[in-house]
């Protein structure tokens, strides 16, 4: 089994120097595999699983909060922290998609526009395309393509944040919630169980009033749950004015030295693992399902023959699960 052949799906004969260009720190390459990631194309599930050898470096940090908290922004003013450590970046930044053309604004490629000539500094825009989580289906392949072309950090913006956002925690290694101030985000996000996934809390826009307060609901917050070995900090930052990145930055850092010492980033690794094969398991099955109501089948004729919408639903979806093929069939 030689290079550009990977568990039964094979490269194009075009894209069978991804993989070397990649390794050898070639962004065009990179570029290049993330958008086939974006097209949900085979050759891109072969290029992860022939690169997966060389990823488990890199530090994977989640940036989450509501729209409009300013995460764009201080995941632009972090990149300059970390920029500043000597060490490489990537950004894979989830905007929201229109729910009728599919299209993003993607707009945090403008934001962090100041680092465009950094070859330390590779940002992706993504369009979440629908996806519930926040996150774009493509984010887990796009994340290890990062990681295997040798970023030390890579950082994933979720869309915003909201029970179906919680996937973020499964994804990366450190998860940063930013709130702001005097907008109902503290009490909400306590309300909605979302301190639960934080490992480093971050009141942005600190400049404004009632940043001391929303801190203090969060501390207060954070004190009546279950202990963790692990207790988040709470800070204060301005990311338009670049103040407060610094301990940020250092936070962040500490949480992995943390889960080196104590063991939890093999525990988060292996969690992380068994969340991908759950999901791409589905992605499958969901695709499979599509296919099937969609296309010229029993099923899909019937649905498309149906007049007044009584069909069973319980009916229909075991009929559809029959459809599909037998693991191995296909060999």
């Amino acid at each position: 089994m030689g290079p550009g052949y990977t568990a039964g799906v094979s490269y194009d004969e075009s894209e069978m120097n991804l993989a070397g260009d990649l390794l050898a720190g070639d962004v065009r390459a990179l570029a290049r595999a993330i958008s086939l990631a974006e097209d949900r194309d085979p050759q891109a599930t072969a290029l992860v699983a022939e690169l997966q050898a060389h990823t488990g470096r890199a530090h994977l940090v989640g940036v989450t909060g509501s729209p409009g908290g300013g995460k764009s922004t201080l995941v632009d003013a972090l990149v300059r922290v970390i920029r500043e450590r000597g060490r490489t970046v990537g950004v894979i930044a989830v905007d929201p998609s229109s729910p009728f053309t599919g299209g993003a604004v993607l707009g945090d490629r403008v934001r962090m526009s100041r680092h465009t000539l950094d070859k330390g500094v590779f940002i992706r825009s993504m369009g979440a395309r629908g996806h519930l989580g926040g996150l774009a289906a493509a984010t887990r392949e796009a994340i290890h393509l990062l990681d295997a072309s040798g970023r030390d950090v890579i950082v994933v913006e979720t869309v915003g944040v909201g029970q179906s956002e919680l996937e973020i925690s499964s994804l990366c290694d450190t998860v940063v919630l930013v709130l702001m101030p005097e907008s109902g985000d503290a009490v909400q996000s306590i309300k909605a169980g979302i301190l639960e996934i934080a490992d480093v809390y971050v009141v942005n826009k600190a400049d404004l009033s009632g940043a001391e307060k929303a801190r203090r609901l969060i501390q207060d917050a954070v004190a009546m749950a279950p202990k963790k070995p692990w207790q988040p900090p709470i800070l204060l930052a301005s990311a338009v004015k670049e103040e407060g990145i610094g301990p940020v930055w250092e936070a962040i850092e500490s949480h992995r030295a943390f889960l080196r010492q104590s063991g939890g980033l093999e525990e988060r690794r292996r969690e992380r693992l068994k969340q991908e094969v759950i999901a791409l398991v589905a992605e499958s099955a969901r695709d499979d399902a599509r296919r099937a109501v969609e296309g010229d089948t029993p099923v899909g004729r019937l649905l498309r023959d149906n007049r007044n919408g009584r069909l069973n639903p319980y009916s229909l979806a075991a009929d559809v699960r029959a459809m599909r093929p037998a693991r191995g069939a296909e060999n």
